[in-house]
């Protein structure tokens, strides 16, 4: 081997890592959750991977734990449930969350709202969050939404702590979207 051709194959390597590492960068990130707003089903200083790729080809459904850029808190981002998709109306009354006239079936929150919502109905291009702590969460019940283009990814799999390593805790809500599908639904699933 001459020394020109060991160089041309560090610099192919180095191309092929270069652009391996921006592939991944684009498409995956690790987050640490530091606020309570998502307990009991992420605790703060638990690691979580975001899918940032699947948004580019799917839409964001009720049930996804999403991470966001504020916006109330631009540059920071806060992780949070969609609860309400565009063209949904949601609202918080009788300590439930009531999507489209369907009451969520909500396994993973430990103690429900105790305070109530008007009915809202989520514009285009907008998504409604709420934390899992809903009394403690500052979320959407406060009066902002989240822009499509505000959110960074999905939560994918809980790296950190190893006991809870695995599939993040997504859940797929089923309810009545007249706008996007046909039949009604009316209960929540696990999708686990």
């Amino acid at each position: 081997m001459t020394m020109k051709s060991a160089i041309r194959d560090i610099l192919w390597t180095l191309l092929f890592a270069v652009i391996a590492f921006l592939a991944l960068r684009a498409s995956v990130q690790t987050v640490r959750v530091d606020m309570p707003s998502m307990e009991p089903t992420i605790q703060p200083g638990w690691w979580i991977m975001l899918n940032k790729i699947s948004y580019h080809f799917t839409d964001p459904k009720g049930g996804d734990i999403v991470v966001f850029d504020a916006p109330i808190d631009p540059g920071h981002d806060f992780i949070k449930r969609v609860i309400g998709l565009p063209g949904d109306t949601v609202e918080v009354k009788n300590n439930t969350v009531v999507v489209n006239g369907v009451t969520l079936q909500e396994p993973y929150v430990a103690y429900p709202p105790h305070y109530t919502l008007a009915p809202e109905t989520i514009p285009a291009g907008q998504y409604f969050v709420l934390g899992d702590n809903r009394d403690v969460s500052i979320d959407s019940h406060y009066g902002w939404l989240v822009p499509r283009d505000k959110l960074v990814g999905k939560a994918w799999i809980v790296i950190w702590p190893p006991s809870k390593w695995g599939k993040a805790p997504n859940y797929s809500q089923l309810v009545n979207r007249p706008a996007l599908d046909g039949p009604q639904g009316v209960a929540a699933s696990t999708t686990r």
